[in-house]
């Protein structure tokens, strides 16, 4: 393959040296693909439909139930249908490739059965949930798992089968189904969508992100301990809600994509895959490389194809049976690299290249993105990657890996850091605005100022950070203090410039748009499970007496704003002017402005900027008192530029402007 076939050489040339490598990634793929393929002779897709072959389902005559199982010696079925004892009649034969079969009839098995496998091999057994199971439910008594027969007589039938997500640009609301409500308790997939997704929709996003949706055994594992890949968690009711959930979804033109975790597995045996039949390799790598020693879980052997096939069927199944419209992959880093990314700089193009990536995870992530183009071509797929790995967000065909979009994770680190480090005075716009739009010209990310990570237990949030402990004393409205009115000022400026330098989409973590007080702490012994710091308190935003609302209101009105820009994330940001001194900055995107003033003390009066000739009028101040600013500039007031001839040429006016200290303003060349 000559290296000028593939456009992610060309266009950046910084990787020219490494053109072998990149050119050997691409080949691997198209080699993995044609040997799962038979060549050519079925699809990707059709390789990865083990869900429809494994697993328990329902046939005209009866039941039929499959596993892979290489190195058991015998399997029974046990279950509340045999008083879960093992019998001659519920014992497994063994096919070809390690597969084992058994087949049931009608009467003998039933919705809402609860089983499992009792599973030999040499010198031992043991119980084990299978591996394909759909439905997986925990005991309140005991809290023992066990997979549960689901086929209820009449199954939810989605309305909106042929929903297409919104890409432009993409709002994504990231969000967790049993923290959404307001009470301290699990939520429920019903609760969630009478009560949450209407909240969603007014403000303006047109996609969620769903974490922990994958069965789980700890709930505070934030859903990141997988065990039961192919069964959404039961804690927050049945799969036929979350089927409604998604529908009722698509019915308001969000989208819905799901946080799925392929980075590595829960080390549990009984509920996971962990020694699922004597062999501790069945799925993950061997030695050293099996245990990821940083998350206390088990790592993926994407070498062999029997892995490819039950994690490329796991991504088809959430699109094919839930509806789902994408996916943002968990842990990619940690894929990507023997390290796991630990311990890395990832200073220069040699980090990328030197021999200590995993080539197999890489051809897996490819493949699991032309999988899941190839059966949805309008889905979403997302990757939390931190190390800045090139092509990761680029086509397949250019020579990258597939992803439709990366995480911006450098923005939200940027802003933890210059809050904790810098007093107001040292904030430099030239900074700020590198930062948030320093990336990939060939590749879309999702740009965000603070995801479910910046509000765990033992970190804190943006508003946390400028606000904390004023914010249970003074969030009531007028009787806010200095720190307050600074911390509602930022926050709103802080996300203005996060989200009108998006080159692909914005996210947000439930709950932070309005500056959800405090972090996130699931129920666990250390806190007396409890779960006060494990839902969101709305009240606080729908309380108009409260200050919250302010950020609330703001954060919608930022959205339609941008919204009314087309294609915006394709526009080209160009940046006017900057002035760390005065810590001025302004930047444009086609006939739209947005001028910023970090500098706390100073307001300025007929600042000028260069842009085109022109009316120009306001669409949103973050010093409007609907959004808890002190309203010193008449937002009613047109602003026409000054004629210059020494610009003439450049076709260029002066536009002046008041902008108060700590304020930031959009405007619109009307005509």
């Amino acid at each position: 393959m000559e290296n000028n076939q593939l456009s992610i050489l060309t266009n950046d040339l910084w990787l020219e040296p490494y053109s072998d490598a990149i050119n050997g990634r691409h080949q691997h793929v198209l080699n993995k693909q044609a040997e799962l393929t038979d060549g050519g002779r079925q699809s990707l897709s059709d390789f990865a439909s083990g869900y429809l072959y494994f697993g328990l389902h329902r046939t005209a005559h009866g039941w039929v139930f499959r596993e892979w199982a290489p190195n058991a010696t015998a399997i029974f079925v046990v279950g509340t249908f045999n008083d879960w004892k093992e019998q001659d009649t519920f014992r497994m034969q063994r096919l070809d490739n390690g597969v084992w079969e058994i087949t049931f009839d009608t009467q003998t098995v039933k919705h809402g059965d609860l089983y499992k496998l009792k599973v030999y091999w040499e010198g031992g057994n043991g119980e084990r949930i299978p591996a394909w199971a759909t439905r997986v439910v925990q005991d309140e008594q005991t809290h023992i798992f066990s997979a549960q027969v689901w086929a209820p007589d009449q199954p939810f039938v989605p309305r909106h089968t042929h929903f297409t997500p919104d890409t432009n640009p993409l709002f994504i609301y990231e969000c967790h189904i049993g923290m959404a409500q307001q009470e301290e308790k699990v939520g429920s997939y019903n609760e969630f969508r009478e009560k949450i997704l209407p909240r969603i929709a007014h403000d303006g996003y047109n996609c969620i992100q769903i974490m922990a949706i994958q069965e789980h055994p700890y709930y505070g594992s934030f859903g990141y301990h997988v065990s039961s890949f192919f069964a959404a968690s039961s804690r927050y009711g049945t799969p036929d809600e979350l089927k409604a959930l998604i529908d009722a979804a698509h019915s308001m033109g969000i989208a819905v994509i799901m946080d799925i975790v392929h980075s590595h597995a829960v080390k549990n045996e009984v509920e996971g895959l962990g020694n699922f039949a004597g062999d501790p390799n069945q799925y993950f790598y061997p030695g050293a490389r099996r245990e990821h020693s940083a998350w206390d879980s088990l790592c993926f052997d994407y070498g062999k194809n029997a892995v490819l096939h039950f994690l490329l069927s796991n991504c088809k199944y959430w699109l094919d049976e839930y509806g789902f419209d994408g996916f943002r992959f968990d842990g990619v880093t940690s894929m990507l690299y023997y390290s796991h990314g630990l311990g890395e700089a990832f200073v220069n193009y040699d980090s990328y290249f030197n021999g200590h990536q995993d080539d197999n995870a890489i051809c897996y992530l490819t493949l699991a993105n032309l999988l899941i183009h190839q059966v949805k071509p309008q889905a979403i797929t997302i990757a939390e990657e931190v190390s800045g790995m090139p092509g990761l967000a680029a086509p397949f065909a250019d020579g990258g890996y597939g992803f439709d979009y990366r995480m911006a994770m450098n923005i939200p680190d940027y802003w933890i850091k210059i809050i904790k480090e810098k007093i107001d005075e040292d904030w430099k716009p030239s900074g700020l605005f590198w930062e948030v739009t320093n990336r990939r010209k060939d590749e879309k990310t999702i740009s965000y100022t603070e995801s479910h990570d910046q509000a765990l237990v033992g970190d804190k949030t943006i508003i946390f950070r400028l606000i904390d402990a004023d914010m249970y004393w003074h969030m009531q409205k007028g009787d806010e203090n200095y720190t307050v009115h600074r911390g509602i000022a930022l926050h709103k400026m802080i996300r203005l410039l996060t989200a009108t330098t998006i080159n692909g989409g914005y996210l947000n973590f439930m709950g932070n748009e309005f500056g959800h007080p405090e972090w996130i702490d699931f129920p666990r012994e250390g806190n007396g499970w409890s779960y006060k710091y494990a839902r969101r308190q709305w009240n606080l935003v729908d309380n108009k007496n409260l200050a919250y609302h302010y950020l609330g209101d703001f954060d919608a009105a930022m959205l339609k704003v941008i919204k009314t820009m087309p294609a915006f994330q394709k526009t080209p940001i160009q940046e006017i002017w900057h002035n760390d001194g005065d810590q001025i900055l302004a930047y444009m995107r086609e006939d739209d402005l947005f001028v910023f003033n970090f500098n706390p003390k100073q307001s300025f009066a007929d600042y000028g900027f260069l842009v085109p000739p022109g009316t120009y009028e306001v669409l949103l101040n973050t010093d409007n008192p609907t959004y808890g600013g002190n309203g010193f500039a008449d937002d009613s007031v047109k602003h026409f530029t000054l004629f210059d001839p020494l610009y003439a040429k450049e076709n260029k006016g002066w536009l002046k402007l008041y902008i108060p200290a700590r304020t930031a303003v959009v405007l619109r060349r009307i005509e």
